[in-house]
C-alpha cells in the first residue's frame, strides 16, 4: 500500500456512510453534490473523484457498497447509475418456499458486486485508493465485525494464514448487506474457520461515524492519526431516518407481534442516533439536523472535551410526514421512501437526496 494512504497530510478526512438498502440513493445524491463542489473548489477536471479527497471511508450495508465504490476511485454518477440499473434486480424475490427464510435471492446481488469490484479483488488490493472500513455482524461469534484494509491492523499481517486482507472484497460487502429476513447470510472462510456473516446494520454501527474516528485514532488499531478540530474532518451521511411515532398506541397493542416487527428498527434507529450524538459531543458539529428537542443540533455547543477532537458534518433527512414537509417535499408519501426495498420509488429517493444536498457548502470541507 502507498505510504501516503497510511499517513496523508493533515487534516485527515474521514467519510462514514450509513446503511439503509435502496435508500442509499439519498446518500449518493448528497455525495454527488459534495463531489461537484469539491471539484470546483479545488479547480480539478472531471477526473476528480472523492478518493482524491477522503483518506478513510467507512460503510455499513448499502454504505459498504457505496464506500467501496468510492475507495476504488469511481465517480459518484457511476455509482448512481449502478444503483438505478442494478437496484431493482438486486431485490430479486425468492421462491415462495424460500420466503419462509428470506424475501430475496442473493445470486444477482453477488454477481453484480463481482462485476463491479472484480471477482478476484481482495480487501488488501492495491486498487483501493483509500483506507476502507466495512461493518459486518459475525453471527458465528455473535459480535460486530469491523474489518479494514489497514495493513498494520493486528489480523491483517500478511504472514497470518487467516489474514483478513486475503478475503474477497465482494464477499465482505455482500455480507455487510445480508439483512436478516431480506437476504440469506454470507459464509466466509477465514483460515480454517467458517464464519456466518450478516448485515452490519444489525450491530450498533449502522451509522459507523464514531467508530471510524476511533479506528483512525486509537493506538491499538495501529494507525494513530492525531485528533483535533483542525487535524481531522469527519463527514457522516445518512440514508434517511424513519422514527415510528404512534401517539395513539395503547399498552395492550405492545404484544409479541408488535415487538417482533418493531424492535429491530427501533434498535437501529437508537444506535444510529447514539453514534451521531457522540460525534456531535466530541466533535465540533458544523452542520446537521436536530438530534432531539432537548439538545437541538449541537452546532456550536460545548461538550466534556474542549477543544473538540474533530470537525463534524452530518447530512441526513427524516422521512416522516413532518420531516418531508420540512424539506418542502410534502407531496411525497412517506411509505414510498421509508422502506429499504422501495425499488419502485427510486426517483422519489433521489429527490429527497437532492434537497438534502442543498445543505452542502464547500467551505465546510476546508
Amino acid at each position: 500500500m502507498d505510504p501516503r494512504i497510511l499517513e496523508p497530510k493533515p487534516p485527515k478526512k474521514l467519510l462514514a456512510l450509513d446503511g439503509g438498502g435502496i435508500r442509499g440513493l439519498i446518500s449518493i445524491e448528497i455525495l454527488a453534490e459534495i463531489e461537484r463542489q469539491l471539484q470546483t473548489k479545488l479547480g480539478r477536471d472531471d477526473s476528480f473523484v472523492l478518493a482524491d479527497y477522503f483518506d478513510y471511508i467507512a460503510g455499513t450495508s448499502t454504505g459498504a457498497i457505496i464506500g467501496t465504490c468510492l475507495a476504488l476511485g469511481m465517480r459518484v454518477r457511476e455509482i448512481a447509475t449502478f444503483y438505478e440499473h442494478s437496484g431493482p434486480a438486486m431485490f430479486d424475490r425468492a421462491s415462495w418456499l424460500r420466503r419462509f427464510n428470506y424475501k430475496y435471492e442473493d445470486a444477482r446481488i453477488t454477481q453484480n458486486l463481482k462485476d463491479v469490484f472484480g471477482a478476484d479483488t481482495s480487501l488488501g488490493s492495491e486498487e483501493l485508493r483509500t483506507l476502507l472500513l466495512l461493518v459486518l455482524r459475525n453471527a458465528t461469534t455473535d459480535s460486530p465485525w469491523l474489518i479494514s484494509n489497514n495493513p498494520s491492523a493486528k489480523y491483517n499481517a500478511p504472514e497470518r494464514q487467516d489474514s483478513n486482507l486475503r478475503l474477497p472484497l465482494w464477499q465482505l460487502v455482500r455480507a455487510s448487506t445480508a439483512v436478516p429476513v431480506y437476504f440469506p447470510p454470507e459464509v466466509a472462510q477465514v483460515g480454517n474457520i467458517s464464519f456466518v456473516l450478516q448485515d452490519g446494520g444489525m450491530t450498533m454501527y449502522n451509522n459507523p461515524a464514531f467508530q471510524l474516528f476511533l479506528r483512525a485514532t486509537v493506538e491499538a488499531y495501529n494507525l494513530g492519526w492525531r485528533a483535533g478540530e483542525k487535524e481531522m474532518l469527519v463527514v457522516s451521511i445518512g440514508t434517511g431516518s424513519n422514527p415510528h411515532a404512534n401517539t395513539n398506541l395503547a399498552p395492550g397493542e405492545t404484544n409479541l407481534l408488535y415487538n417482533a416487527s418493531s424492535i429491530s428498527s427501533a434498535l437501529m434507529f437508537a444506535a444510529s442516533n447514539e453514534q451521531d450524538f457522540l460525534c456531535r459531543v466530541f466533535g465540533k458539529c458544523v452542520v446537521g439536523e436536530w438530534v432531539d428537542r432537548e439538545v437541538g443540533n449541537m452546532v456550536g455547543e460545548r461538550g466534556p472535551v474542549f477543544p473538540k477532537l474533530f470537525t463534524y458534518l452530518r447530512y441526513n433527512a427524516e422521512l416522516s410526514v413532518e420531516g418531508l414537509d420540512a424539506l418542502g417535499l410534502g407531496d411525497l408519501h412517506p411509505e414510498d421512501v421509508q422502506q429499504m426495498d422501495s425499488v419502485d420509488h427510486i426517483p422519489e429517493l433521489q429527490e429527497v437526496g437532492r434537497v438534502v444536498a442543498k445543505k452542502v457548502r464547500a467551505e465546510h470541507f476546508f
